[in-house]
């Protein structure tokens, strides 16, 4: 089969296209032939080395995928040879609260990944693709859309009449934004780039702002919303942004932790958590459960991803780059 590799040392440049052996299925086992895969921050930093410098080379990346089963090992029930189907990018956490355990299953590191056009897993970390949906658009829900589903619902709690407030336009955001419109929530968007904010307006944004044009966009939040405070803020920009959105959330309002694209570290006046009552929240995608919970979701709705790019499995360099550039709007497709 052919694979995209890191090998010898972790950079873009070390990205290499190569054959590996056709996996084969152990008892319990299944082999899926990818059709599809999509791009996370998380992809990036595994390949530049940042995500874990530790991590044992050579390693395919990638955190999410779909295609359909090409063989099973004995004993295999949950799966028939056929099915349409996403691995679950933390294979053993099937439910339940995360552990060390379940948390060192992940795809793309330290599992080799879905950046291929087979991969070999355990029946029980696959979960069926919506019917409604193509190949490559189920490929972009395994991390994105589950954390946007755990950001919001399981660990959110977000309600209809509620609002959250979106940092950016990126996958997670954009799912977010379709999910809270589902629940019947108002969905708050910042970016730097009008013409994205223009684009999340579109599609369904009740409010959106920019932030380069107002630094202290958490008073702006706080105006928006009469005063009172956003009930939910998902969180990607980190340790740069983590205290306008303390700004911006009402008081024992919520605060979930994704990402960290404007740093991991912040100095903080505590007292702002203390006194107001802020849970803040990390969020590390969600488990096989949450996942099929999503997709119930999804189905009712008939919510379909948001994708910016698809780039044939050759390029994955080139789709990582157009990821680092920062200029895409949703999701970043790879066809397989």
């Amino acid at each position: 089969m052919r694979a995209v590799e890191i090998r010898g040392a972790f950079g873009l440049d070390r990205l290499r296209v190569g054959e590996r052996p056709d996996p084969k299925p152990g008892p319990g086992e299944v082999v899926v032939r990818l059709r599809a895969a999509s791009l996370n921050y998380r992809d990036l930093l595994m390949v530049r080395g940042h995500y874990n410098p530790r991590q044992p080379l050579p390693l395919i990346p990638g955190s999410d995928g779909a295609g359909e089963v090409q063989a099973i090992g004995s004993g295999v029930t949950r799966v028939a040879v056929g099915d349409r189907v996403c691995p679950i990018f933390a294979q053993r956490w099937l439910g339940g609260e995360p552990d060390p355990r379940r948390l060192r299953s992940t795809l793309g590191g330290p599992l080799n990944g879905t950046f291929a056009e087979q991969i070999v897993v355990s029946e029980e970390g696959l979960v069926a693709i919506p019917s409604y949906l193509s190949d490559l658009e189920a490929a972009c829900l395994p991390c994105a859309a589950v954390t946007a589903y755990n950001a919001l619902v399981t660990e959110g709690g977000l309600t209809a009449g509620q609002t959250v407030l979106l940092q950016g336009t990126g996958g997670v955001s954009m799912f977010a934004l379709q999910l809270a419109q589902a629940l019947g929530a108002r969905a708050i968007v910042t970016s730097s780039q009008d013409t994205k904010l223009e684009h999340a307006s579109q599609l369904g944004a009740w409010a959106v702002l920019n932030y380069d044009q107002e630094p202290q966009w958490g008073q702006r939040v706080k105006k928006l919303t009469g005063g009172r405070g956003v009930d939910l803020v998902v969180e990607v920009g980190g340790g740069g942004t983590l205290a306008q959105s303390l700004a911006a959330v009402r008081v024992g309002g919520r605060i979930a932790m994704i990402g960290v694209l404007s740093g991991a570290t912040s100095e903080l006046a505590l007292t702002s958590v203390l006194m107001r009552r802020v849970r803040l929240q990390g969020i590390m995608v969600g488990s096989r459960d949450s996942f099929e919970a999503l997709n119930r979701l999804l189905e009712v709705h008939q919510i379909r991803p948001v994708i910016d790019r698809t780039y044939p499995l050759d390029e994955a360099r080139a789709a990582l780059e157009w990821m680092a550039s920062g200029s895409h709007f949703g999701k970043i497709g790879l066809t397989i």
